[in-house]
């Protein structure tokens, strides 16, 4: 059952992030970034930018970041925990990744709730060029040594993001009877061989029984 305090933390959150900027271009949001020096270097710059926004406008009504479980903190704390995440919705996935799933539980069990804000959004591609990825490799100063590594191994790599309509922002709610309903993920070991902790994973596309409002845009 969602508490009349988790409804409060979720309309500070849309007064605060019913400013942001709808369209994203990604060298402006990466610059953004590198003047933040916050995860500028990353492939995915879409879930760091929809972060760093989340971190400054949440300042100071939600304690940035929230509770720490372990080895794993939170992105936001007002009453309860949040993450932040962002989707791409024309995607053939709509499975987007939540949190370390010990965390969530420890969050839930704490608490008795846990706050999910996801970012959905249009996004653009690179051309066939690739000329975004040149311009960001070029300014991260050549390329990454998971980047040479990925070309002696003849691997193509991804398309990059180069642009991003923000559409809606949902804001979902999970408890100790929410939880079992999500899928989880286990995502393989660390260079160091010990295996990662799985993580949560939620279906959008059956996201209305965790939904408890949205931000439109």
């Amino acid at each position: 059952m969602v508490s009349p305090k988790f409804y409060q933390d979720i309309e500070a959150a849309k007064r605060a992030l019913g400013s942001l900027p709808c369209d994203w271009d990604g060298k402006q949001c990466v610059l953004a970034l590198k003047e933040a020096d916050y995860n500028w270097r990353q492939m995915e710059w879409i879930g760091f930018y929809f972060e760093h926004k989340c971190r400054s406008l949440l300042q100071p009504d939600f304690c940035i970041p929230g509770d720490r479980f372990g080895t794993v903190s939170f992105d936001a704390k007002r009453t309860f925990n949040w993450d932040f995440k962002s989707k791409a919705i024309k995607s053939d996935d709509h499975k987007a990744i939540l949190n370390d799933k010990s965390a969530m539980e420890a969050s839930v069990e704490r608490y008795g709730e846990h706050g999910g804000i996801i970012a959905l959004l249009d996004v653009e591609y690179n051309d066939s060029n690739r000329t975004f990825q040149t311009w960001h490799s070029q300014l991260k100063g050549g390329l990454s040594k998971y980047e040479r590594e990925r070309k002696e191994r003849t691997a193509v790599s991804r398309y990059r993001k180069t642009r991003a309509i923000l559409v809606e922002i949902l804001f979902l709610h999970f408890d100790a009877s929410a939880l079992p309903l999500l899928d989880t993920m286990n995502q393989g070991r660390n260079s160091n061989g010990a295996p990662r902790p799985p993580k949560y994973m939620i279906d959008l596309e059956k996201a209305d029984k965790f939904l408890v409002d949205r931000l439109k845009f």
